[in-house]
């Protein structure tokens, strides 16, 4: 398995990558965010992802997003191909678009929103602190980007507090940032009882 910077000999992955995203979504039932390949190549051309390949198949894939003047970083897009699932290859590629992003950009803070829970315990183990939306990216395009999830609704009704996904942080001048640790499974219970609650409200909206 290679995990490395995208180039341009990755282009060719583009529309695979966008199709495996939407359908992870679709097995999930979770909102996610569109990508088109036109976005991802973008991406790739620019040296702002990482790409995971097996015998030259595509195996994962993530990319970095910058907002508020290099002030916060997202590593946003992650998927993993259903044929490689279940190896560690998520957190590897994690760990990888982490390590570009704080050679990228050594100042900012990086941060994610998801729903997915493998995801939410492969960055607390990475480093990243549970957060409200109030500590992420007041820009309005990154927000922006979430009006083609099913689930944008919740996020306007509470005036952009909160929503289905979980803010995550990772402050390179954080203290606790310095050291891995070990996931807590109360944090993860915490989390599943604030998504819970978030998803009764909408059912009986």
């Amino acid at each position: 398995m290679k995990i490395v910077i995208a180039n341009e000999s990755h282009i060719k992955y583009a529309e695979l990558i966008c199709e495996t995203i939407k359908e992870s979504a679709k097995v999930r039932g979770t909102g996610i965010a569109e990508r088109t390949p036109e976005y991802i190549i973008k991406k790739i051309s620019t040296g702002h992802a990482v790409i995971a390949t097996h015998e030259n198949e595509f195996a994962g894939f993530c990319y970095i997003e910058v907002w508020d003047n290099k002030e916060f970083v997202v590593n946003s897009g992650l998927i993993v191909h259903p044929d490689f699932r279940n190896q560690g290859l998520a957190k590897e590629i994690k760990k990888r678009i982490l390590e570009h992003s704080k050679e990228l950009y050594p100042n900012a803070k990086i941060f994610g929103i998801t729903t997915g829970l493998a995801v939410l315990k492969i960055n607390y183990e990475l480093g990243y602190q549970p957060v409200t939306f109030s500590e992420l990216t007041t820009d309005e395009a990154f927000w922006d980007g979430c009006r083609t999830c099913k689930n944008y609704d919740i996020l306007t009704r509470t005036n952009r507090k909160m929503c289905l996904c979980t803010g995550m942080l990772y402050d390179p001048n954080h203290e606790k940032n310095t050291k891995q640790h070990k996931y807590d499974s109360k944090v993860l219970s915490r989390l599943k009882k604030i998504k819970q609650a978030l998803l009764l409200k909408k059912v009986k909206s």
